[in-house]
């Protein structure tokens, strides 16, 4: 698996794997086979997993603790201080204090069964607490050996500027894919790139929607959260399936699925994705992308396919203003 740089001197594979799926948010899931998918994995050299503690709660970091056990050595953890949960699973608002952002670092620790995280986020910006108390606090973990390297996700540019200033970036984590191309324009992408900071795009398939696996919304589980997002709405998936289906036709061309060629996108400009994978089939389909090489031609011709105004309906059901962290 070819490797590439984030920041702050971290390599990761161009593909990782991001393992929510697992766990939350997309309906049911096989916990043997999601195991199985996460080894196979490390074994393909996708080594860069990535999770949170909001995934389950907690059930994910758990998943991989399992799964990883003596293989930890092998693979970059990366995963996130969520929104203020207590040990029992209870979802509070966001907390981005130090005292907070501590604990969770802690427990995160025992969770996935490890003394260190390779690259911790702030998954979300607590507006209440200044970005400098916040990383402040990351910093520490840095110092302490805990951690080795710090990231943003949903980060302005504004934010992404400060937080560098107390302490070096090595990722900010946004949704990116042919779908949502927001970073190019609101100056994320921009001050990234100024300061060295590499992007982790996170749904770089659309949520699904760039994939020949999800045909109709009749394939999604009644407890998808999916089925809450404005795009997936019955008229706008129509819509947007639309658009995924010009996008398919150009892979055609390639000899490759309509994943592939929207995964190479993100990776021919600049962004590594990690997708959410939890069958050993998607993974194998997945990293096919990796060998496909598209031209400038090829990555402007795919922009022009899926043009940003004709996308039905929001990214989320938390869409904030232009340049605002979501």
């Amino acid at each position: 698996m070819p490797l590439t740089s984030l920041g702050d001197g971290l390599r990761v594979p161009v593909m990782g794997l991001g393992a929510m799926g697992m766990s939350a948010f997309y309906g049911s899931s096989d916990e043997t086979e999601s195991i199985a998918t996460l080894r196979r994995a490390v074994d393909l050299g996708v080594t860069f997993i990535d999770t949170a503690e909001a995934y389950g709660p907690f059930e994910n970091e758990r998943l991989i603790g399992r799964a990883l056990g003596p293989r930890r050595d092998e693979v970059i953890l990366a995963t996130k201080a969520s929104a203020e949960t207590d040990d029992d699973g209870t979802v509070h608002g966001r907390n981005g204090t130090p005292a907070y952002i501590r604990r969770a670092a802690e427990r995160s620790l025992r969770h996935l069964g490890t003394d260190r995280i390779d690259l911790y986020y702030l998954h979300r910006v607590d507006p209440d607490v200044p970005i400098e108390e916040s990383v402040g606090a990351m910093a520490e973990l840095v110092a302490e050996g805990k951690v080795r390297h710090l990231g943003l996700s949903e980060a302005s540019a504004a934010t992404i500027r400060r937080a560098h200033a107390v302490h070096p970036l090595a990722a900010v984590q946004s949704e990116f894919s042919l779908f949502a191309r927001d970073v190019l324009h609101n100056g994320e992408l921009d001050a990234m790139r100024e300061l060295g900071i590499g992007l982790v795009a996170f749904s770089p398939l659309g949520r699904g929607m760039l994939t020949d696996a999800l045909a109709s919304l009749d394939e999604l589980d009644a407890d998808d959260a999916r089925r809450t997002l404005p795009r997936f709405q019955p008229e706008a998936f129509a819509a947007n399936r639309c658009l995924a289906d010009r996008v398919a036709a150009i892979a055609a061309r390639h000899d490759a699925t309509l994943a592939q060629v929207a995964l190479a996108w993100v990776i021919a400009e600049g962004a590594v994705p990690i997708p959410g994978m939890r069958r050993r089939a998607r993974l194998d389909e997945n990293l096919g992308a990796t060998g496909l090489v598209l031209t400038e031609r090829d990555r402007s011709e795919l922009a022009d396919a899926l043009p940003s105004e004709q996308i039905v309906g929001h990214r989320d059901v938390r869409e904030a203003p232009p340049g605002a962290d979501r």
